[in-house]
């Protein structure tokens, strides 16, 4: 601080950083803490993780939990906006099989948007929310062939359910399915305003295009391997250790360092200690799938991988993060492409992202809405004058 109303004082060592660290703005949603991780509205995630993704998704939009009338009358306003337009299969119809599911995702968003928009902040972030479950199942089966004889849509059924329904994958535990994609989408709905996929999307929005072209940027921003397809990665390294005896996990695991590669599923940039998403879904799989063979696996690393890590005085949180058990879950229930993992983070991330879009448009600033974004960038010779 410089004095009583500065914040921060950005100097030439910040630019060309990402902006990482550089204040923009004020979140309403959420806000990450060393200790206790993403807080929701105040709450540490730990407190409402067994809740129902209804439920939560009111949270973030209301910034309170709701009460057991108003829980039902949210899902009653759910239930009217579910009806996804026509046109979706023929669109997805049309895609190359072997485009990325996370491509498949934001043209869906966009279609989506160019069927029906309101142009209401607020309407059209909900009506997205609603039709997620059912394009999600859409986008699953047309990708894989699956076109014909889809199931009718019942929006008087949950979120997930919709989606199991839609899905209707044969040889699976659609009970076991609905609580860990239950649980999955309330650890992944929110993490704080400045991340890349949620400031990306608030930035569209910022130059008033729709909440269906932002968050498809959103997506589009969430895809890269540095982002939310690092849970796809963490599955593919998973996979790749193919052990859970302790010994061989950590002689991959240090042959990963000496080859410089990423230990994937492990540290966090602010969190000091393990992530509480990862510790509630380890509980989850020791509750349901102990003796899957990819959930022994995780639960080794979970022991060696920190250790090793550790050695590094460099590394300030070798521990798990929500990535490393997520995808052992999905795998356990039937989600064997890990290239399908980061449309659920998607998925989750559409309600907090829209919940702050409509914050930033709606609300901010006594609502006026924050200004459309325009972080200054200095020309190259002016900036090293001005550093000599």
């Amino acid at each position: 601080m410089t004095d009583d109303n500065a914040l921060f004082t950005v100097t030439g060592d910040h630019l060309n950083t990402g902006l990482r660290g550089v204040p923009v703005g004020t979140c309403r949603t959420s806000f990450v803490t060393p200790d206790e991780g993403v807080h929701y509205c105040g709450y540490p995630i730990a407190e409402l993780a067994n809740l129902q993704p209804e439920d939560v998704i009111y949270l973030l939009f209301n910034k309170e939990l709701p009460t057991p009338e108003q829980a039902l009358a949210f899902r009653a306003d759910l239930q009217k906006r579910a009806v996804v337009p026509s046109g979706l299969d023929e669109v997805f119809t049309s895609l190359p099989k072997d485009g990325h599911p996370m491509d498949w995702l934001s043209v869906g968003i966009h279609a989506l948007g160019m069927m029906d928009t309101t142009g209401d902040w607020k309407e059209d972030a909900l009506n997205l929310i609603a039709r997620m479950p059912r394009m999600m199942g859409l986008l699953f089966r047309h990708r894989e062939g699956r076109g014909d004889n889809i199931p009718e849509d019942d929006p008087s059924l949950s979120m997930v359910q919709r989606f199991v329904t839609t899905l209707e994958m044969e040889g699976v535990d659609d009970a076991l399915m609905e609580q860990i994609l239950s649980t999955y989408l309330v650890l992944h709905m929110d993490h704080g305003g400045g991340n890349l996929s949620t400031f990306t999307g608030k930035a569209i929005a910022s130059g008033h295009a729709t909440v269906y072209a932002s968050l498809a940027g959103s997506m589009n921003a969430l895809s890269g391997p540095l982002h939310g397809r690092a849970n796809q990665s963490c599955l593919e390294f998973v996979l790749r250790v193919g052990t859970s005896d302790p010994e061989q996990v950590e002689a991959f695991v240090r042959n990963e360092l000496e080859a410089k590669r990423p230990v994937f599923g492990f540290g966090h940039a602010v969190l000091r200690s393990e992530d509480p998403r990862a510790t509630v879904q380890f509980a989850l799989g020791e509750r349901l799938c102990p003796d899957d063979e990819n959930f022994k696996i995780i639960r080794t690393l979970r022991e060696v991988a920190p250790r090793v890590l550790s050695e590094n005085p460099k590394i300030s949180n070798p521990n798990a993060n929500v990535d490393i058990a997520s995808g052992a879950l999905l795998h356990h229930v039937g989600f064997t492409d890990p290239t399908y993992y980061t449309t659920f983070f998607g998925w989750a991330r559409v309600a907090g992202i829209g919940a702050q879009i409509v914050d930033e448009r709606t609300v901010m600033r006594h609502g006026k809405g924050t200004p459309i974004y325009r972080p200054k960038y200095m020309a190259e010779e002016q900036t090293l004058r001005h550093l000599e």
